[in-house]
C-alpha cells in the first residue's frame, strides 16, 4: 500500500469538437509533469461540451483511449478524463480510468444533464466505479453528478472522489461548496477538475479545480486560468480522521438501485 498519492490535475481551455487538437493540447501539457501517480483531466477533453455526439464520437477502443493508454505508459501514472463514445447504437459521455500498464476501467455518466438536453443525446449510465490503484479506492464521477450527494455517499470506504467538468462560470459558487460538501460528508479528499475559456456554445467557464481534504479544507492553489498543479494525498491523514471523530460509522444504511 502507498501511503502518499501524487496526484495532477490539468485545468485549460479546450479545443471545441477537436479530439486531435485537444490531444496534442494535453499531450504539450502533461509534458512539464516531473512526476505523479494519478492524472485528471476534464469532462469532455477532447471535444468540449458537446450535443453533437455524432460529429465526435469515437468507438469504445478509439484514438483518445489508445492516446491514454500512451500517456499513461510515458508518465507511468494512471490517467482519467472522460470523452464522447458511440456503441450499441448509443452515445455515452464515459469517463476512462487507465493504468499505467493499458489496463482500464469505464465509468458512463450516470446523471445526464438536463438543463443541456444531455439526456436527449447520451444514454446514463447505471453503475459507480470505484477503482484500486497503488492501495488507494477511487470513485471517479462525472461533472452534474457533483448536485446528487447519495450516488457518491461514501457507502464503501473509498478514499479519494473525482469529479471532471464542465461546469460553467454562472454557477461557480455551486461547484465550490459541493466539492468542499462532498469532501466532509464523504470524509474523503475531493478533487475536482473543471475546464477553462468558451465553448462552442459561447458559455464562459472559470475553472476553480481544486483538492479538499477530508474536513473540507482546500489544500491546492490553482483556480483560475490554465494550470498544472500536482497535490500529494496522505493515506494516514485519512484513517487518524475517521478513527478519531467516526463520522462515517454512523451514516445511515442504504442500498443503491
Amino acid at each position: 500500500m502507498q501511503q502518499e498519492l501524487q496526484v495532477t490535475i490539468v485545468q485549460t481551455e479546450l479545443h471545441w469538437e477537436a479530439p486531435e487538437q485537444n490531444r496534442e493540447r494535453f499531450s504539450n501539457l502533461l509534458s512539464g509533469i516531473e512526476a505523479t501517480n494519478l492524472i485528471v483531466l476534464p469532462e469532455m477533453f477532447t471535444t468540449g461540451f458537446t450535443m453533437n455526439a455524432k460529429a465526435v464520437a469515437e468507438p469504445p477502443k478509439g484514438a483518445t483511449l489508445q492516446w491514454m493508454q500512451q500517456q499513461a505508459k510515458k508518465h507511468q501514472a494512471a490517467i482519467t478524463g472522460s470523452i464522447v463514445v458511440s456503441e450499441n447504437e448509443h452515445f455515452y459521455n464515459r469517463l476512462y480510468f487507465v493504468k499505467p500498464d493499458g489496463t482500464f476501467f469505464k465509468y458512463d455518466k450516470k446523471h445526464t444533464f438536463t438543463l443541456a438536453k444531455e439526456h436527449q443525446t447520451y444514454t446514463a449510465g447505471t453503475d459507480r466505479l470505484v477503482v484500486e490503484y497503488l492501495g488507494w479506492k477511487i470513485c471517479p464521477l462525472i461533472c452534474y453528478d457533483l448536485r446528487f450527494p447519495v450516488w457518491s455517499r461514501n457507502t464503501v470506504d473509498y478514499d479519494v472522489l473525482l469529479y471532471v467538468a464542465n461546469w460553467p462560470e454562472k454557477r461557480v459558487q455551486a461547484w465550490d461548496a459541493l466539492l468542499r460538501a462532498r469532501a466532509i460528508e464523504n470524509m474523503a479528499y475531493c478533487v475536482g477538475v473543471n475546464r477553462v475559456g468558451m465553448d462552442g456554445n459561447d458559455h464562459p467557464y472559470v475553472g476553480h479545480s481544486a483538492f479538499y481534504d477530508v474536513l473540507g479544507n482546500k489544500c491546492s492553489k490553482g483556480f483560475e486560468g490554465t494550470f498544472v498543479e500536482t497535490i500529494a494525498l496522505q493515506k494516514d491523514s485519512i484513517t487518524t480522521l475517521r478513527d478519531q471523530l467516526q463520522f462515517l460509522r454512523d451514516r445511515d444504511s442504504f442500498q443503491l438501485t
